[in-house]
């Protein structure tokens, strides 16, 4: 296997990982969004976390987006 080849496959297996972060997050956020939704009167602490994990995710979201190549062409 070339570098080239070797560097693919970090960058692939990176991506992978930092996906999965971002839907364990988003995962984490809509869990506690569905919790408070149930209460008449949830802590603000509480609804701030949420909304801390769901800017959280989408930043990493947008950073993984940003830094993905694009598919090569057809040939």
């Amino acid at each position: 296997m070339s570098a080239l080849d070797d560097l693919k496959a970090e960058v692939a297996a990176t991506l992978t990982v930092e996906q999965s972060a971002v839907t364990l997050i988003q995962g984490i956020a809509a869990q506690l969004a569905a919790a408070l939704a149930n209460q008449t009167n949830p802590d603000s602490a509480l609804v701030d976390l949420t909304n801390q994990l769901t800017a959280s995710a989408d930043a990493l979201a947008a950073a993984v987006a940003a830094n993905t190549p694009a598919a090569p062409p057809a040939p």
